[in-house]
């Protein structure tokens, strides 16, 4: 199989969901190899930002990219996830501002723009690289945890289980094989529980978050219904885990099971499947 890239580009503006702050996003074809990387054009020097775990510089309720000097860039999980869950391998992501847009909560959006933009082989022919995990690797703290196992296709399954009757106990399991990402997950919508908004917000942090760009609930019931889902808020957990995973360049041929997690375990488990991308395990 050869890699895959954009046939044309697109371009979406929001606001961040944690620091509030309006940017401008521009998606673009590149090269076999080049593998997707943000630009940040509103900085001295248009600074990269690989989208590699090794760039990854916090995970507190998104995860953080940041290069060798002062340039950042947060909360890129859902654009990863639709350009990983779509097959685009190298992208250019050019952004005039520190967070992605988190548009409707979802990769929804971001998802059909990569689909009107199109899909195409790399004209270079490089194949598209895979690696079959051959022995479980896993992390956990207390009752979470996050895994990867040995299986004959990729399969991302996962769990929650919240106090609030709203949610309550949910699992949800995607093979892309017998399902697009676009249809499956992609419309999953961040969610937060209404008790937690002022203390997040003192913190500094969901300053973009609103009923407009985000599910909220109490302990009883949903706050903005309807649901895109009857277990939208696990699919999404799903979609942070697929945008958290797709950093090692490309997905494993592995089950990948989580249960309660968070963007911390995700990027802890994608450290660990590391060494066996490089071929160094």
């Amino acid at each position: 199989m050869k890699q895959h890239t954009l046939k044309g580009s697109f371009e979406q503006s929001g606001v961040g969901l944690h620091s509030g702050v309006p940017t401008h996003v521009r998606v673009l074809p590149a090269a076999a190899g080049e593998g997707r990387y943000f630009v940040r054009v509103d900085l001295a020097g248009a600074p990269v930002i690989p989208a590699r775990v090794e760039a990854v510089s916090q995970t507190t309720l998104s995860t953080e990219l940041a290069s060798s000097g002062e340039a950042r860039v947060r909360t890129v999980e859902h654009l990863l996830a639709a350009l990983a869950g779509s097959g685009v391998d190298n992208a250019r992501i050019e952004i005039d501002g520190p967070e992605v847009p988190l548009l409707d909560g979802s990769a929804l959006i971001w998802a059909e723009a990569i689909a009107q933009a199109g899909v195409v082989d790399n004209d270079e022919g490089i194949p598209d690289s895979t690696f079959k995990l051959e022995k479980p690797v896993w992390v956990y703290q207390g009752d979470a945890f996050v895994a990867a196992l040995p299986a004959p296709e990729l399969r991302f399954s996962y769990g929650i289980d919240f106090d609030s009757a709203a949610i309550g106990n949910q699992w949800h399991s995607w093979t892309p094989r017998q399902e697009k990402f676009a249809d499956a997950i992609a419309p999953a919508r961040t969610f937060g529980l209404a008790h937690q908004i002022e203390q997040l917000q003192a913190a500094g942090l969901i300053k973009g978050g609103s009923l407009e760009n985000a599910l909220v609930c109490d302990s009883q019931e949903w706050l903005n219904p309807p649901l895109r889902f009857s277990n939208e808020p696990v699919r999404h957990k799903l979609l942070d885990l697929v945008g958290d995973l797709s950093l090692l360049g490309y997905f494993p041929q592995a089950h990948i099971l989580a249960y309660k997690a968070s963007h911390h375990l995700h990027i802890q488990l994608t450290q660990q499947l590391l060494p066996f991308v490089s071929g160094t395990e």
